[in-house]
C-alpha cells in the first residue's frame, strides 16, 4: 500500500485530521498532484488557523505555481499566526520566505 493509500485510509477514519491532511498535502506535490495539495493546504487553514507549518508549504507551492501575490498573503497570515501562537521558529522561516519574495 502506497503511502497516498494509507494516509488516505486514515483520513476516512478521521477526516478532519491536520496532520494527516497535511502529509497528504506533500505527497501529492511529491507526484504534482498540486491541485489536491492546495486543496488540503487551504482546508486546513481555513479550519485551523493556528496549524502554522501548512502556511509555509502553501506559501512555497503558490510561488511554484507562479501566484507571487497570492503566496505573499498567505506567509503575513502565517507570520500573524506563529507570533499568536508565540513560534519564533516558523515566524523566522515564514518571515524569510516573505523576504526573498518582496525584496
Amino acid at each position: 500500500m502506497s503511502r497516498i493509500e494509507k494516509l488516505n485510509e486514515f483520513l476516512q477514519k478521521n477526516p478532519d485530521d491536520n496532520f494527516v491532511q497535511h502529509a497528504l498535502a506533500l505527497e501529492y506535490i511529491k507526484i504534482g498532484r498540486d491541485r489536491e495539495a492546495r486543496n488540503l493546504f487551504e482546508k486546513i487553514l481555513d479550519r485551523d488557523p493556528g496549524y502554522i507549518g501548512s502556511y509555509y508549504h502553501l506559501g512555497k507551492l503558490l510561488e511554484q505555481l507562479g501566484e507571487k501575490d497570492l503566496a505573499i498573503q498567505w506567509y503575513v497570515k502565517g507570520m500573524n499566526a506563529a507570533k499568536a501562537a508565540v513560534d519564533s521558529h516558523a515566524y523566522s522561516e515564514l518571515l524569510g520566505a516573505y523576504e526573498d519574495l518582496t525584496e
